[in-house]
């Protein structure tokens, strides 16, 4: 059985795809993965139903797409309760197991990935798709939200694009948990993740289409002062996440999820932090790139 991808988000076809008919525990082939990623550059959110992964399986699964990447924990270096360094833990589960208490700074990422972001774009590196795995959900709350930013540049005010075409946003880090009062960072751990310069508006290099950019890592913007840029940003993203750009996915376990970094932004929503929830991610970067050995 090949390949099915069918509209899954009714307020916007090509936003969303329902993915069926591929095993995602077996070796993909050429033929298949290119059905991937052609669907990605369509729809640039692929969900697919029952296909619980082990960790193995995961890793497997996703490093036919590209390089990996561990994201913050580069900087941070928290442990990790995973065999494998590039499953990034979205969830709120504890070293030892049991549901992560109120004070294990943990919670922080959780709490930070309530906000509007694009994975790593405070990396110089070329982040291509992220992909969740569905181990444990709450019955309540906890969905994963994407918005399409092909759409929302698309119905832009044509006065908004040429004020912003040419503007860049400066990626940091730790912008986001420091707005969350968490900045019990070192020197060293800022130092690993200098703030990354990219562009509010840019191509797709895959799909040709144009991308707004904003993001809840921009701490400045080039050309205007930092209260501007931060304004300016806040309405940007205000304006791609209007409900008809957004879609909310609602969790079950073995729902596996992959997203084009970029051409969404994407949220965690709000749910109880003492029931458990976890989902493991991982993140590739473009298949060109060559990462640095040490």
């Amino acid at each position: 059985m090949s390949l099915v991808i069918k509209p899954q988000n009714p307020t916007n076809p090509h936003f969303v795809g329902m993915a069926s008919g591929v095993d995602l525990k077996s070796p993909l082939d050429e033929q298949t993965i290119k059905a991937i990623d052609d669907g990605m550059n369509q729809y640039a959110v692929l969900v697919f139903r029952d296909q619980p992964l082990t960790q193995d399986q995961q890793i497997d699964f996703s490093v036919q797409f590209g390089p990996l990447d561990s994201g913050l924990r580069k900087a941070t270096g928290a442990p990790t309760r995973f065999k494998h360094e590039q499953l990034i833990d979205i969830g709120n589960v504890a070293m030892d197991g049991s549901v992560a208490t109120k004070d294990n700074k943990k919670l922080i990422g959780v709490l930070a990935n309530q906000l509007w972001h694009s994975d790593s774009s405070f990396q110089d590196l070329p982040v291509k798709y992220s992909m969740l795995s569905a181990v444990v959900v709450p019955e309540e709350g906890g969905q994963t939200q994407w918005a399409d930013l092909r759409a929302a540049w698309d119905d832009l005010p044509e006065n908004t694009k040429k004020y912003i075409e040419k503007k860049t946003g400066w990626h940091s880090a730790f912008h986001s948990r420091i707005l969350l009062g968490d900045n019990d960072y070192t020197q060293e751990q800022l130092s690993k993740f200098p703030p990354v310069e990219r562009s509010l508006v840019f191509t797709h290099p895959e799909s040709g289409r144009k991308v707004l950019f904003p993001s809840v890592h921009i701490s400045e913007v080039s050309g205007i002062s930092i209260p501007e840029g931060r304004l300016l940003v806040a309405e940007l993203i205000e304006h791609a996440t209007q409900p008809k750009y957004v879609y909310s996915h609602d969790w079950r376990p073995g729902d596996y999820v992959i997203w084009d970094n970029r051409a969404t932004l994407h949220r965690g929503t709000r749910y109880d932090l003492t029931v458990r929830r976890d989902l493991r991610r991982t993140t590739t970067l473009e298949r060109s790139f060559v990462p640095e050995t040490v």
